[in-house]
């Protein structure tokens, strides 16, 4: 079984007309399992609905303690892009789980998206991967521990220093 954790992030935002901008909404990974004909065995739970610049380390604390808390070995959380890295750093050292973190440069909700790919990237990740904490990003997998956002690029990179 997957245990799926929902922060929020880009992932999840959705439009809002009135305000003339995108909010976080609901978890998007539900509904986009379902219609993609995903049937692994999984649980989601949302933690929080929070862009990722906002999360702090009582947030973080929070995170950690659900993977913890978690009887699943094979763990995927939706995260914001902008500190999926700091998170990341702060699951290192939980042992015997494979810890899987994605999110999205663009909503779920929006066509040219690239949730649905890192979702199904990140959960066939964490059913392949030994233990350990990942981030699964624009089709590459990277260590938490050495990667960076690259804001200008719109990609994850290797820390470069």
């Amino acid at each position: 079984m997957i245990e799926i954790f929902t922060t929020g992030g880009t992932i999840d935002k959705v439009y809002f007309d009135a305000l003339s901008e995108f909010q976080i909404g609901p978890a998007a990974i539900p509904d986009m399992l379902r219609e993609n004909n995903v049937h692994v065995p999984h649980r989601v739970t949302q933690l929080m609905r929070k862009d990722s610049l906002e999360l702090d380390d009582a947030d973080r604390a929070a995170i950690r303690a659900a993977v913890e808390d978690s009887a699943a070995s094979h763990i995927l959380v939706t995260h914001g892009t902008d500190t999926m890295v700091v998170t990341g750093r702060v699951l290192a050292g939980i042992a015997g789980k494979t810890i899987v973190m994605t999110g999205a440069m663009q909503p779920a909700s929006v066509r040219a998206s690239d949730a649905e790919f890192n979702v199904g990237f990140a959960l066939a990740a964490a059913q392949t991967l030994p233990p350990g904490v990942y981030i699964a990003m624009n089709g590459m997998i990277f260590d938490p521990a050495t990667t960076e956002k690259d804001r200008a690029a719109g990609r994850f990179v290797a820390d470069r220093g």
